[in-house]
């Protein structure tokens, strides 16, 4: 690879060049209480991927990623096992740091402009998917992606996460929220009284997974009784977040429903029961080959595995995309500034979606929630979470965060109360872990 100069990437000063000389990495497997269910299948754990680089300076850092192989590419999940496919990835995120021995770099965004290429074709070959989905190569290159960022924030001896982000970007990143909205995630097929019981406990706002499994016509029959289920166990219910006061709905269908037909059925029977005006955001109804316009369906349908790049998110912009859910945790935190801030660019809200991440990587998305302009209707920022729903051990998981007795990183009430301690702290996204320092202090080629 070649070195980049960083030209074009604006901050208070200029950047310092940073020499990567050593790598290396490590992954945990971290099994999930129950399978988490979506896309017609469903993951039973996830591997938690660690990356470190080493700089000519002395200085290291150690970034971290949770892959999503059923999430970033579902054709990649069923033509491997569970772990098969897990293993694909893990091998493009160390194809990654090796490919960055003897690389200097003053910008991290366009060092991951030149990785995703090269990281991408070589998925295609080792998955033997030639149409291998550029997201699927994304998830790979956070880790990556994040030591990068740490090794720029180090060198260049940054305040804080503020103080770091580039001048190009900074608009789109500029809110300061007190509070950021906790989202509980519900797998398909949870009973509607496990809902309710969180409304009850305090959440407000939560990601309800449809796109049940069968066929389309079993699909649409299963989450229309959902829906009127769910519409008469929670529908009253009251909040002091949105403008209206009643509780929203996010809906997920994870690409599930091949026609825009069939959704409009789904549409007619919330208008039906009155649920359609509580309908906050309906995400990713159709596979991203679907370019049928959405302008007309009458709720605020939202991209988020098909808006790959900055790009792809223009596309679904024109298709009528009312928003975009955007994920530093799943695609780079280089790609989603990018992506935060076309959409400022376009008046088009965003929010922060999940992966099952661990808590250090939750507080990575909450930087990006907390900064993002207020969703339509509502005045906090949004910020799905949903590790303490599915992990085993997320307990022992918090205690790998530097920061894990911070008030930010425990939900209240269904919110994450925001203070200035989390931004002057940067969250702590900064500090070392002492866990995965460990993994690695051995010795080394």
């Amino acid at each position: 690879m070649t070195s980049l100069s960083g030209a074009g990437f604006a901050t208070a000063h200029k950047p310092k060049e940073i020499k990567i000389v050593k790598v290396d990495s490590n992954f945990e497997r971290e099994p999930l209480i129950k399978p988490y269910r979506f896309k017609g299948s469903g993951i039973s754990e996830t591997w938690q991927t660690v990356c470190y680089l080493q700089a000519d300076s002395g200085l290291t850092a150690i970034g971290l990623g949770t892959q999503g192989v059923l999430w970033s590419d579902s054709k990649v999940f069923f033509d491997h096992s569970e772990n098969g496919g897990n293993a694909v990835m893990y091998a493009m995120s160390e194809r990654a740091i090796q490919m960055l021995k003897g690389v200097s770099f003053t910008n991290p965004v366009e060092l991951l402009e030149e990785l995703l290429p090269e990281i991408w074709a070589y998925g295609k070959q080792v998955s033997g998917n030639p149409n291998m989905r550029k997201t699927f190569a994304l998830n790979s290159l956070v880790c990556v992606d994040n030591a990068l960022w740490k090794l720029y924030f180090d060198h260049n001896k940054f305040k804080n996460f503020d103080d770091m982000v580039p001048t190009a970007y900074k608009p789109g990143l500029s809110h300061r929220h007190t509070k950021v909205a906790s989202i509980p995630s519900f797998s398909v097929g949870t009973p509607v009284s496990e809902i309710k019981a969180a409304a009850d406990q305090g959440y407000f706002i939560m990601k309800l997974k449809t796109g049940s499994s069968g066929s389309q016509r079993e699909m649409l029959e299963k989450d229309i009784e959902f829906l009127t289920q769910l519409h008469k166990a929670i529908g009253h219910y009251e909040t002091p977040y949105t403008k209206s006061g009643k509780i929203p709905y996010y809906f997920d269908a994870n690409g599930r429903y091949e026609h825009k037909d069939t959704l409009k059925r789904f549409l007619d029977h919330a208008d039906k029961i009155k649920a359609i005006d509580q309908i906050a955001v309906l995400e990713e109804p159709f596979d991203e080959f679907n370019d049928a316009s959405v302008n007309d369906l009458g709720v605020r349908v939202a991209a988020d595995e098909s808006a790959h790049t900055a790009e792809d998110a223009a596309r679904r912009i024109e298709q009528g995309y009312g928003s975009i859910a955007v994920k530093a945790i799943a695609k780079t935190l280089s790609m989603t500034m990018k992506i935060t801030q076309l959409a400022y660019e376009k008046n088009i809200p965003c929010f922060c979606a999940d992966l099952t991440v661990n808590p250090i990587l939750v507080d990575w998305n909450k930087s990006i929630a907390a900064r993002l302009r207020p969703f339509p209707e509502m005045d906090i920022g949004l910020q799905e979470t949903n590790g303490h729903q599915f992990y085993k051990n997320w307990e022992r998981m918090m205690s790998y965060h530097p920061m894990a007795k911070a008030s930010w990183t425990r939900t209240k009430d269904g919110i994450y109360p925001i203070n200035q301690e989390f931004y002057d702290q940067s969250a702590g996204i900064f500090m070392p872990s002492s866990h995965y320092t460990e993994m690695f202090q051995r010795i080394r080629r």
